[in-house]
């Protein structure tokens, strides 16, 4: 239990931050298996599109790693490319 006020106010932050990165990685987990879903090119390459944005975002926003977003766009781009 926070022991003043500028903890507490530090354990309101922190509670907000971690469910609202919590809720960005659930979202981008949600796409990527959607994605890995698809079967067609022409409707995966709207939805790598749309993932790229969030995958940049969430790295802008310190939620991911740089190296993590990377190695997750170049997945689901490898699995875009090997679809006919």
């Amino acid at each position: 239990m926070p022991n003043n006020a500028s903890q507490a106010k530090r354990l309101r932050q922190s509670r907000m931050r971690r469910l609202r990165n919590r809720q960005v990685r659930s979202e981008i987990r949600t796409r990527s298996k959607k994605l890995f879903a698809m079967t067609s090119r022409e409707e995966a390459e709207p939805a790598l599109s749309e993932l790229y944005q969030m995958l940049d975002r969430a790295t802008r926003r310190n939620v991911l790693k740089p190296n993590t977003a990377a190695r997750q766009k170049a997945r689901a781009s490898r699995h875009v490319r090997d679809l006919a």
